[in-house]
């Protein structure tokens, strides 16, 4: 995992976080959408990362006149043996990172290609499914949805992202250093760190990494507040969402928890792993009432509210609780117990 970060390092300057949250959405085997404006690194991340995973990589422009068989692939007659049959050719999806770029300039009909790969990893052509190759991850950017030309991702395309991430500009310092060590902005050559056997030990790692019943408590009460139908729900999120986060919510939360926990070399998902990734798991997941934007609240703000307001521990201790010593034990002995 140093190694997958070094290299990373290399390639994206001064985006530490970005680089250390994109390695967690991986190790979770979850899907990235990185939302950005252009010319911040959002495609040369993902190339990036299928370089050092040497994985192998397709690259899909998304523009209005695709259709969805440019994507999944189609049927084709083809003559065999003297007769003719549909021959099903195997569009980009098939490979093991997929880059979907732009995908908010196609149009909704062929977004929604995505939906039956992203989550259960095959695609169905003219009734006959075909599955895709393990690992399979779907990487995608999109500019933000204000630019002219874009159609927005449906919340059922948007769940099916473990993380959505916005990626914002550098420091002076790190434009300084781009324009001084690389040479017409080009990165250096990368090479392949992981093996494909590495990187599946890693996934059976991260999946042997212990989710506490009390974090699990937390991560089911944290996607809980996020509906306002719910008693325990806080006010201004009971005030302002309209929808909450779906239970895909809770199941990529406790994924990228323990991949964060692996990545910080702990056995065991800890309250400050959940906080971490919470952001990138529900900010995008998060429907807010019209009111919101009047009183300028987001879906990052909201989420932040969030973790202030659920507490980490569901049960408050007893009021009437009292600790008592044991028979024979000096005050200062209690007191340290």
């Amino acid at each position: 995992m140093q190694r997958l970060l070094e290299g990373l390092g290399t390639a994206i300057l001064g985006q530490q976080e970005l680089l250390e949250l994109a390695v967690i959405c991986i190790l979770g085997r979850g899907h990235m959408l990185l939302e950005g404006l252009p010319g911040l690194g959002k495609t040369e991340l993902v190339k990036s990362l299928s370089t050092l995973l040497g994985l192998s990589f397709r690259r899909v422009q998304f523009t209005p006149d695709l259709l969805p068989g440019d994507i999944v692939g189609s049927p084709i007659l083809e003559e065999q043996g003297g007769s003719r049959r549909l021959v099903f050719h195997r569009g980009p999806i098939f490979a093991n990172l997929l880059l979907a770029d732009e995908i908010n300039r196609a149009t909704p009909k062929t977004q929604s290609a995505l939906l039956e790969a992203m989550q259960e990893r095959r695609v169905t052509v003219m009734g006959e499914t075909h599955p895709l190759p393990s690992p399979f991850f779907v990487l995608a950017t999109q500019n933000p949805i204000e630019l002219e030309g874009t159609y927005p991702l449906p919340e059922a395309q948007l769940d099916r992202f473990a993380f959505k991430i916005n990626v914002t500009g550098v420091s002076s310092d790190t434009l300084e250093s781009i324009i001084t060590q690389r040479r017409h902005g080009q990165p250096p050559e990368l090479e392949v760190v992981i093996s494909h056997e590495e990187l599946e030990d890693l996934f059976q790692k991260v999946d042997r990494v212990h989710l506490p019943t009390a974090v699990a408590n937390y991560i089911a009460r944290l996607v809980t507040a996020t509906h306002p139908q719910h008693e325990e729900t806080p006010s201004e999120c009971r005030r302002f969402v309209k929808y909450g986060a779906s239970p895909r919510a809770a199941i990529a939360m406790s994924d990228a928890s323990r991949a964060a926990a692996l990545v910080a070399g702990k056995p065991n998902v800890g309250f400050d792993e959940v906080r971490k990734v919470a952001p990138s798991v529900l900010s995008h997941r998060l429907i807010l009432d019209y009111a919101a934007r009047l009183e300028h609240w987001t879906p990052p703000k909201m989420v932040e509210y969030l973790l202030d307001s659920v507490p980490e521990v569901g049960r408050a201790v007893p009021e009437d609780l009292q600790v008592t010593s044991p028979a024979g034990a000096s005050p200062a002995a209690s007191n340290a117990n």
